[in-house]
């Protein structure tokens, strides 16, 4: 079965954020790793993040909090969700 993972942010305003460098350093392992960040001005969201992995088959989305700690560095926090579709 298939992975996904959102990593929903807060507390991040840099614009040069690397996701792919953020992911590596994360040490989550899944199928697909998408990032969403709060407080900024974007049209991608939750929702948007889940329908992208559905469609590239992922049968399992778990949605990860975390915190910017630094440039594209992240910190998990622990607290995660399963998203389901209906």
């Amino acid at each position: 079965m298939k992975t996904g993972i959102i990593v929903y942010v807060s507390g991040n305003d840099d614009r040069n954020f690397d996701e792919t460098e953020a992911a590596k350093h994360l040490g989550i392992h899944a199928d697909k790793v998408e990032f969403v960040f709060s407080g900024q001005e974007s049209c991608f969201d939750l929702w948007d993040a889940w329908r992208l992995m559905t469609v590239k088959g992922m049968k399992r989305i778990i949605c990860m909090a975390a915190e910017s700690v630094g440039s594209s560095r992240i910190r998990l926090t622990g607290r995660e969700l399963q998203l389901c579709g209906y």
